[in-house]
């Protein structure tokens, strides 16, 4: 029996990551599929090959993805863009949505963006605990009146789904930077600490001693 638990424990092992792997890929694949479905009846793959071949949707959301990036990039696409999000911007609910999504958009898909700029530990949710952060920024605005001092805007994942988390402002002597970049801290995250990315070393301004209440 203890044989049979070890061989079955290692198949899955190895059949878990590729089964997940097939999965995901299949449903990216099936859903970029979908996007044929604006073309017209007659111009599409399936009716005019006479068979359906799949991920053709994936090279076509890529060519349309291209056109439009090729198109926003000279002058006569960007001043059109500019005309759409200006029209955007003049309907009273769909601004307030369309602002918000293009804001971060912007910041995690933009060339100068940088929307995780650094990895930090950070008591989270009690003092105590410690968990990964990523911060994100400063306080700005109105904001700086009521905080006292030096923070940092630091965004929380969940484990093992850092798309959702917490948006909090911390002291800056709080947080601890870790000497690790921001992909090697989302894997830590998201693999709930199986997947150790190495070493982590405290920064030179922050104390090393686990437990002890960090300091600029």
């Amino acid at each position: 029996m203890a044989k049979f638990r070890k061989w079955l424990f290692a198949g899955l092992l190895v059949l878990a990551p590729l089964g997940i792997t097939v999965w995901v890929l299949e449903w990216v694949v099936s859903t970029l599929d979908q996007t044929l479905r604006i073309l017209p009846e007659a111009w599409q793959p399936d009716r005019w090959l006479g068979l359906h071949i799949p991920g053709l949707g994936v090279v076509f959301a890529l060519a349309v993805v291209l056109a439009i990036g090729a198109l926003a990039s000279n002058i006569i696409g960007n001043q059109l863009v500019g005309w759409w999000h200006a029209l955007l911007h003049r309907i009273p609910v769909v601004r307030s949505i369309y602002s918000g999504v293009k804001q971060v958009s912007d910041t995690l898909f933009s060339e100068k963006g940088n929307a995780f700029r650094q990895a930090v530990l950070v008591q989270w949710p009690r003092e105590g605990m410690w968990t990964i952060g990523f911060v994100t920024g400063t306080p700005g605005g109105d904001l700086v009146n009521h905080l006292p001092g030096e923070y940092l805007s630091v965004y929380v994942p969940t484990t093992p789904n850092p798309t959702g988390g917490y948006f909090v402002m911390i002291k800056t002597s709080d947080c601890i930077v870790l000497d690790m970049n921001v992909d090697e801290a989302l894997t830590y995250v998201i693999s709930m600490g199986v997947i150790v990315p190495g070493a982590a070393k405290h920064s030179p301004l922050q104390p090393a001693e686990p437990g002890q209440q960090p300091h600029p």
